[in-house]
Formats: C-alpha cells, sequence, structure tokens
C-alpha cells in the first residue's frame, strides 16, 4: 500500500526550480485607490471560467502594494507585450512609484489600463480566497480589449523573452 504523498518533503528551492520550467505570460494588476493607480506585477493570471467571465490570479500574502489595494472593487489586468519588459519590472520592484512616467488611461470601472499594452481585462472582485503564503484573487470580467497585435512578455526560468510561434 502507498502511502499518501508528503507536501512537506516539498522544498520551496526545488519547488520554484522545477515550476519555472512552465512559461508564463506577464500582467500588471492595477486599481485605483483614492484617486491614485496602484498596480503590481503579476504571472499567474489565467482564466477560470467562460460562462460566468471569470479570471484569477494569485498574490504574495505579504505584498504591501496589494494589501494597499485589498479595498478596491476594481481591478484591470493589462497584458504585457514582448517590448514592455522594463516597465514589468518596474511594477515588480519595491520601493518605488511604479506609475511615475507610464501612460495610463481608466477601464470602464476606472481603474488603470497601461499604456502599450497588449491586451486588458477589466474586473470586479468576485472572491478572494487565503492559498497558503498566497491570496487567490477570483474576478468578474465586466469589459476587455486587444490594444496592439504584437507578442506576449514570456516569463521563463526566471527571465523573460519572447514568443516565437
Amino acid at each position: 500500500m502507498a502511502s499518501a504523498p508528503d507536501p512537506a518533503r516539498v522544498r520551496a528551492p526545488s519547488f520554484r526550480h522545477v515550476l519555472g520550467h512552465f512559461a508564463t505570460g506577464v500582467t500588471v494588476v492595477a486599481g485605483t485607490v483614492e484617486g491614485q493607480p496602484r498596480g503590481l506585477a503579476v504571472n499567474s493570471f489565467t482564466s477560470a471560467s467562460l460562462d460566468p467571465p471569470l479570471v484569477t490570479f494569485c498574490v504574495d500574502r505579504r505584498s504591501s502594494t496589494w494589501e494597499g489595494m485589498a479595498g478596491v472593487d476594481a481591478f484591470c489586468v493589462s497584458v504585457l507585450a514582448e517590448d514592455q519588459e522594463a516597465l514589468c519590472r518596474t511594477f515588480a520592484t519595491h520601493g518605488v512609484d511604479r506609475f511615475a512616467g507610464v501612460g495610463w488611461r481608466p477601464a470602464p470601472s476606472g481603474a488603470p489600463i497601461l499604456g502599450g499594452c497588449l491586451a486588458w481585462v477589466d474586473c470586479s472582485i468576485e472572491a478572494t480566497h487565503r492559498a497558503g503564503d498566497h491570496h487567490l484573487v477570483l474576478g468578474m470580467v465586466h469589459a476587455l480589449g486587444v490594444e496592439r497585435e504584437v507578442g506576449p512578455l514570456v516569463f521563463y526560468r526566471g527571465g523573460y523573452g519572447r514568443f516565437q510561434p
């Protein structure tokens, strides 16, 4: 009889290394707090349901940016284009004004759509669940659009790249 798997045997460095071999797209999740834009880089964004239209992403529970955004009713996901690596790095940096010099416009909800993004998805928060050391955020999609027909920014094995069909 096989014993049950022991998640305590899976160490964080090994987990990160193996899952780093799964390529992901890169997004910025942004909202407006007291009239000011706030946002963070997220690579765990995915669709969750077509009917109703739902998306999800995960964010570290220690994220001070998400903590500051936790009271927002809406967020907009900007899917980053292949030429936006520097922008992604800015939104992944702690202790900086991430919107300094960044062009954006409000989505229908008022949440920021980043200039030059590949596509955007405007959502209301449907639910937030604790998932280990992260929050799993579920969003109801209310509006969306494609901004440019270029390739996506891709994150793979700790670095950024481009998709080549």
